[in-house]
């Protein structure tokens, strides 16, 4: 005998609406435009695994109305840190130019394995712009206590390391001489490949090379009273900071470090970049169908 199923109503609404929506997204699929997959290399990262680092805090510190070093602090980072093994070199800046989508490098002719310089923060953030919409991946630029944990050993604390309750501004103004004047006689303008300089444990190459890289951090300027509590607290985000031999601030729009626009010191040699890449569940997804998923 045979057996008759009955569905019922609930049941069979819900069956409807299940084969309605599939069909609607067969229908969105095949209506979605084809684009070719991109023909950019992808660049080679490093993962920065999660730890416990001890930081100096960005920023210009006055305490008691005099200028002190920035205090150093425990930073817990919980999550590890996918950031490019090398900076971005010509070869991958001039696709972007080649796109549309960045300005021109003034130096004409450049070797491609050298990293891209002469390149101001807003450029730097259109080539993030673009390479994160040719790729279907989020780039950016890091912030400066995530360069700092990229770096690893090879960052540079470069304070003074006075006692903040020395009131005598005379030693602080002979160490700030006596900095600046082994940092010009160390100075190298000349780029060099990518990899010249090593790469540190965690096998990001070239940190703390002869190119400064940008960051996504704004300038602070941050005031304190005479018993080291926080008054205040102000950010310029026309000027970022840029990472290197030595913490700078440069102003956004500057290409060439030596032509102004650094707030304080011995400018950096050269200006370049790297990104680092945000991890999204949307990067789980095959990369044939995460070209679908909507920005």
């Amino acid at each position: 005998m045979a057996t008759t199923l009955r569905m019922g109503l609930p049941a069979l609404t819900t069956s409807l609406g299940l084969l309605f929506m599939a069909g609607a997204a067969a229908l969105l699929f095949a209506a979605q435009p084809r684009t070719a997959p991109s023909l950019i290399p992808l660049p080679q990262t490093a993962i920065v695994p999660p730890m416990t680092m001890t930081h100096r805090l960005d920023g210009e510190y006055l305490r008691a109305g005099r200028p002190v070093d920035a205090p150093r602090v425990s930073v817990q980072i919980d999550k590890p840190l996918v950031i490019m093994r090398y900076q971005v070199t010509v070869a991958d800046y001039t696709r972007c130019v080649a796109a549309g989508a960045c300005k021109p490098l003034d130096a004409r002719n450049a070797r491609g394995d050298l990293p891209a310089t002469g390149v101001s923060h807003g450029d730097a953030s259109d080539y993030a712009s673009w390479l994160s919409h040719e790729t279907g991946m989020a780039w950016r630029l890091p912030t400066d206590r995530e360069w700092a944990h990229a770096a690893g050993t090879r960052f540079i604390d470069d304070a003074r390391g006075f006692d903040p309750e020395n009131t005598n501004p005379a030693r602080r103004w002979l160490a700030d001489y006596d900095r600046e004047a082994a940092r010009k006689a160390a100075s190298d303008a000349v780029p060099r490949p990518i990899g010249s300089f090593g790469a540190n444990e965690h096998g990001v190459h070239d940190m703390a090379g002869n190119v400064w890289e940008w960051t996504q951090s704004c300038l602070r300027r941050v005031t304190l009273d005479a018993g080291g509590r926080l008054t205040g607290e102000t950010k310029n985000c026309g000027a970022y900071v840029v990472e290197g031999q030595h913490r700078a601030v440069m102003t956004s729009f500057i290409r060439n470090p030596k032509s102004g626009g650094c707030s304080v010191g011995t400018p950096p040699d050269n200006l370049g970049f790297r990104l680092v890449k945000e991890q999204r569940w949307q990067d789980r997804v095959p990369a044939g169908l995460r070209r679908l998923l909507p920005a």
